[in-house]
């Protein structure tokens, strides 16, 4: 039985999925309407994808010393409840 995690998974697995599927088909509808934009899209992905990844690993940073900031504010009122 693969429980409540292999349901989560496979149910983010089929977005993940269908988000890419429709990508591609956008993808394939601009390179029939007009090719030169598609070509070019598809040459500059990547190198835009590289130029935010520094942005990308400082919201992850970011958002961790938010998450813990707030959980350490929170402790008192957790451990309190937790005793009573």
């Amino acid at each position: 039985m693969l429980g409540w995690k292999g349901t989560c998974r496979r149910v983010v697995t089929y977005y993940a999925l269908e988000g890419a599927m429709v990508k591609f088909l956008l993808w394939m509808i601009l390179l029939v309407v007009c090719w030169p934009v598609a070509l070019l899209a598809l040459i500059l992905y990547p190198i835009v994808w590289i130029f935010l990844l520094p942005f990308r690993l400082l919201g992850i940073a970011v958002s961790g010393v938010l998450d813990l900031v707030g959980s350490l504010i929170t402790l008192p009122a957790r451990l309190i409840r937790k005793l009573a």
